[in-house]
């Protein structure tokens, strides 16, 4: 692979071992949500705010692992509420569990008037991604073990790993029907 500014380098190998604690790479972003990304109802677009949370959750890969990461799954996407044209969009996301090359990342999503700060922001949406951390080649490498800090960290990690039993339990038995 060339130096393409658009692709940093990896950091040493060495690093994948050193536990990074949950605050490590925590991401928040915010966008204010504009006509264009509407329908006819005046609210945004699920898929736009699919499309922030995955931003947000890939810069939290990337941070924890030291370099690429590309999506591998949307696990799960709850929306709660509309959006609305106007409204500033928060995400705040974190990883909630990290194994060999992958990891989950969830996802926050909030909303807030945009001329009224008195307002508090209305929880909208979750999600929770998963990430496999990528070479030079696009092959999978190693990702640093996650040290959770909270109470909180716990039981998201614990929950995390319910999901992946689910996705894992899930994929062994459509490919035990497929091979039937």
């Amino acid at each position: 692979m060339t130096d393409d500014a658009t692709v940093p380098g990896m950091t040493e190998r060495s690093e994948a071992t050193t536990a990074r604690p949950t605050s490590y790479s925590r991401v928040s972003l915010g966008i204010m949500a504009h006509s264009s990304e509407a329908n006819l109802l005046g609210n945004v677009h699920g898929g736009e705010i699919m499309k922030l949370a995955d931003s947000t959750a890939g810069a939290v890969a990337h941070r924890h692992s030291g370099g690429p990461a590309v999506t591998a799954a949307m696990d799960e996407m709850t929306f709660l509420a509309p959006v609305h044209v106007g409204d500033i969009i928060k995400t705040y996301a974190q990883v909630n569990w990290a194994g060999t090359s992958s990891m989950e990342i969830g996802v926050r999503v909030e909303a807030q008037p945009w001329g009224n700060a008195s307002d508090e922001p209305v929880h909208v949406a979750s999600a929770y991604f998963v990430f496999v951390a990528i070479d030079e080649e696009g092959h999978p490498r190693p990702v640093p073990p996650l040290e959770t800090e909270t109470e909180a960290d716990v039981r998201r990690r614990r929950e995390a790993e319910i999901r992946r039993a689910h996705r894992l339990a899930r994929k062994a038995e459509i490919d035990q029907g497929r091979e039937a």
